[in-house]
């Protein structure tokens, strides 16, 4: 017997996929700095666990399927701090942003219908196309001009009639690249121009730096049927194992189909969302001092990276990874070397080959995904082994 087609082509997460490399490098006695994945270190807020110790109801129940309205008042609530005006009935609570991503591609999508993304991108919109039975057609980027995106007419130049939608990540992941008002402009133009949707997924939305200012897709003006929003408290909130996201959109279709995706899968969980309600009621509190600490290790990253020879990238302006092109011609085998091979007093450092964040075939296998999610004094060391590493591996693979 055999698996399905879209069960043997849904891709392996290139974040996860070295994880057996670290397992046995664990195993053996190393310590691995974990640069792979996005797994904060700063504290969630404590009025999100406060509100997991302090759950009474005598029964575990149910919730509606697009969420609870506590949880959807709140998430309005946030977005007033944005100047956007939203009503709960316009957000559909999901299982972390993963599900939101799939919901939406589900909902404007045929199978063999296109999304165009800026590349490289988040991996795992590969695996929810996949799922989904969408081609993702990359906008090709690059570190040589910091990820910017290409003029209109060359993106105009990939929309076919099978093009849907554009979908993006903004601050970016994984170039941390921070989107101009021109840009997210450019898109919501060419969306209009074109009748298709812009599905703008802005997770890393306060992960801004250098006084730059964020523009959201629901700052544009005259495309309420096209913005669909996709969000999560897991990085917001240092809440990944919570697995809360949305979608909010002002398109009632979407918001039906999205809503009949959900009754499903029943209801997201109930305690996570009571949590992730207390997280968006003490975000004014928490989230300044969150991004100051962010800044300094991007500073930190970036320093350190620049210091180590031949190493190419980019000071990133947004989220908390930046994509950096390493003296090596495959950046995988590099990386696992370094977990099977490269030990300094018991160290090492995992990182994520960047190759998986593209779709474009042959491209980015000399370079690295680095998440910033460890304290400065821990980025510094991992750094330093990184470099050593890289010296190393140079004198064995001239």
């Amino acid at each position: 017997m055999r698996l399905s087609t879209r069960g043997e082509s849904v891709p392996a997460s290139p974040i996860r996929r070295l994880v057996p490399y670290a397992d046995q490098a664990k195993q053996g006695g190393a310590h691995v700095f974990h640069l792979n994945i996005g797994q904060p270190d700063i504290p969630t807020p404590p009025e999100m666990i406060e509100a997991y110790r302090s759950f009474s109801e005598p029964v575990l129940a149910y919730g509606p399927s697009a969420g609870l309205p506590v949880l959807k008042n709140e998430i309005a609530r946030y977005w007033s701090l944005w100047d956007v005006e939203l009503s709960p009935e316009e957000v559909v609570v999901t299982t972390g942003g993963s599900e939101a991503i799939l919901f939406a591609l589900l909902a404007i999508c045929d199978p063999g219908d296109e999304v165009l993304v800026p590349e490289p991108f988040y991996t795992n919109y590969l695996g929810f196309g996949s799922a989904a039975g969408v081609r993702i057609v990359p906008i090709p980027c690059s570190v040589d001009n910091g990820f910017r995106l290409p003029s209109a007419e060359k993106i105009s130049a990939l929309i076919t009639p099978k093009t849907r939608a554009f979908l993006y990540c903004n601050p970016g992941n994984p170039t941390g690249v921070v989107y101009q008002k021109e840009e997210v402009m450019r898109l919501g133009n060419l969306a209009s121009e074109h009748g298709l949707f812009l599905l703008s997924d802005e997770v890393y939305r306060e992960f801004v730096y250098d006084g730059m200012a964020f523009t959201s897709a629901f700052h544009l003006d005259g495309l309420e049927d096209h913005v669909v929003i996709l969000d999560s408290v897991s990085k917001r909130y240092s809440a990944c194992g919570a697995r809360v996201g949305y979608l909010a959109t002002r398109n009632k279709a979407i918001i039906e189909a999205a809503t009949r995706y959900g009754q499903a899968r029943l209801c997201p969980a109930t305690i996570d969302q009571l949590a992730a309600a207390a997280g968006f009621a003490s975000h004014e509190k928490y989230i300044g001092g969150v991004i100051e600490e962010y800044q300094e290790r991007r500073d930190v990253l970036y320093n350190c990276l620049t210091s180590i020879p031949g190493v190419e990238t980019h000071r990133p302006k947004g989220a908390f990874y930046t994509i950096a092109r390493l003296p090596v011609k495959d950046a995988e085998a590099f990386a696992i070397w370094m977990l099977t091979d490269f030990r300094v007093d018991g160290q090492t450092v995992m990182v994520a080959p960047a190759s998986g964040f593209y779709a474009t075939p042959g491209v980015g296998l000399d370079e690295v995904r680095i998440a910033y999610v460890l304290e400065s004094e821990a980025l510094k060391r991992a750094m330093d082994i990184m470099g050593m590493g890289l010296k190393r591996f140079q004198e064995l693979n001239p």
